[in-house]
């Protein structure tokens, strides 16, 4: 994993667990054609670019991931299927068939152990709200996806719901869309966020709105603006409510 801004003192902690389609040499690119490792089955394509260009305007920590999801997806625990998938979308992974316990666990400790350690030392220093930056393929099994931004929730829809309300400009944001909770993406905020009671969202951008520099930086600032409004907003809601709980005591 790689941490971009340790030192960031912003009121977020950014994670992008699908920022690379590195295939470590040792798995002969797990048996995947040059187009299948590079394509979004492989990495959110763009996703890293924004989470680094909205590390610079929030002043906020990154934490990233360094290797392709298809050897193992960080946004997963170890007993998930997807974690090491065999099948993503129409590609077939020929390097995770019938991977033995002793395989699975190899890669669970080499990747996903020290990423979840790093973030957890992350968030144990720097007391802000979680915030994932994700990125997903404008067709899905052959179906055009109208979504342009997503906000995504676990069980706690604070931040989520608070950005839907303030948010402006050119592109539209949808709550939990293209994907929710229900179809297990949320493990990082489930994970490090809700046991911590902080705050938290899930950002997901079409990719095709991210293919340049101009395009990122458009969708960065649009996100942050959202983002540092309801931030400040809920604080004020929450100051309110320690000052009423006091008079009332």
């Amino acid at each position: 994993m790689a941490v971009t801004n340790p030192c960031g003192t912003g009121p977020v902690v950014l994670v992008c667990e699908h920022a690379s389609a590195t295939i470590p040499v040792s798995l002969d690119g797990l048996g995947l054609s040059q187009a299948d490792r590079l394509s979004h089955a492989a990495w959110d394509p763009g996703a890293l670019d924004l989470a680094l260009a909205m590390s610079e305007r929030l002043h906020a920590p990154l934490v990233a991931g360094r290797i392709s999801r298809l050897v193992y997806d960080c946004n997963r625990p170890p007993e998930a299927p997807t974690a090491m998938p065999e099948r993503s979308e129409v590609v077939e992974v020929p390097g995770n068939h019938a991977l033995t316990p002793a395989q699975r666990a190899a890669r669970t400790d080499a990747i996903y152990r020290p990423f979840q350690t790093a973030l957890s030392a992350v968030l144990e220093r720097h007391g802000g709200a979680v915030v994932t930056v994700h990125s997903f393929t404008p067709v899905w099994h052959g179906t055009p996806r109208s979504t342009e931004i997503g906000l995504l929730h676990d069980s706690d829809a604070r931040l989520a719901t608070a950005m839907m309300k303030n948010w402006s400009g050119p592109l539209k944001a949808e709550l939990n869309a293209p994907y929710s909770a229900t179809d297990g993406v949320t493990h990082t905020l489930a994970t490090h966020a809700i046991p911590r009671g902080r705050l938290n969202v899930m950002i997901e951008v079409r990719n095709d709105l991210l293919a340049d520099a101009a395009s990122v930086a458009a969708v960065a600032e649009q996100l942050c603006g959202a983002l540092s409004r309801s931030l400040a907003q809920l604080a004020t809601r929450c100051a309110e409510k320690h000052l009423s709980r006091g008079g009332a005591a």
